[in-house]
């Protein structure tokens, strides 16, 4: 008798653990399916990796604040391209899970309404939030959101914690003849603040202002190198 011989038909892709197997115009190819070449992690790379990172974790805290970013975009993808433009900063491979760092400029909102223009000052010698928004310019059934950034310390964890309030026209204050929040939470270097003017599905584009510099330790040369050597090293 002759040697039996056995057939297999292959109408996708077939994985084993050294091999994958497909079929391309009636022919089937044979690949590795590991590269043995070591990853690249040039440092360009690495400042992207980084920065899509640190992007990611902070999505994770502000999406369920309802935010709004309004354009042909999805809400994400319009937020991380706005975030694109932060400072990159830099944490080891482990023991960093979901870190987020509390940066003035994180993008709050992106919108067609006017920028509200804001910064941290006082009145009559009390802590205040301070807008360029006129009061009068509020129109009927449009409202005002305040989004609060507070820098925690979770487990050795840097973590941004985000909430966000529609206020009540009791809760503002009026300073020359300006929309303004007066409150002794606005003296806190460790938190941050957007004023977001939200009429219906329209809304103004803000950023966070903070006093914060906790951040800075983390986008240092240093750390970044410190970093890169967690996952190896940086490659030319």
């Amino acid at each position: 008798m002759g040697q039996r011989r056995t057939a297999i038909i292959i109408n996708g892709k077939v994985t084993t653990s050294e091999l994958t197997l497909y079929t391309r115009n009636g022919k089937t190819i044979v690949r590795k399916s590991h590269s043995t070449q070591p990853r690249r992690n040039s440092r360009s790379q690495f400042v992207a990796r980084q920065r899509m990172r640190h992007t990611t974790a902070l999505w994770q805290m502000l999406k369920d604040c309802k935010p709004m970013f309004t354009g042909e975009k999805s809400t994400y993808a319009q937020f991380a391209s706005l975030a694109n433009s932060l400072p990159a900063v830099f944490f080891p491979r482990r023991g960093m899970d979901g870190a987020s760092l509390l940066i003035p400029g994180i993008p709050i909102s992106d919108g067609s309404l006017p920028k509200v223009l804001q910064h941290l000052g006082e009145v009559d010698g009390v802590p205040a939030l301070i807008s360029n928004l006129p009061v009068n310019d509020l129109q009927r059934g449009e409202v005002l959101r305040l989004y609060t950034l507070r820098q925690c310390i979770e487990r050795r964890t840097p973590r941004v914690r985000i909430t966000m309030e529609t206020l009540s026209m009791a809760s503002i204050e009026v300073v020359d003849g300006c929309v303004a929040l007066v409150d002794e939470q606005f003296s806190d270097d460790m938190s941050g603040w957007a004023l977001v003017r939200v009429d219906g599905d329209r809304c103004s584009p803000q950023e966070v202002i903070t006093r914060s510099t906790y951040y800075e330790a983390f986008a240092t040369e240093e750390a970044l190198l410190s970093a890169a050597e967690t996952y190896g090293g940086l490659t030319q």
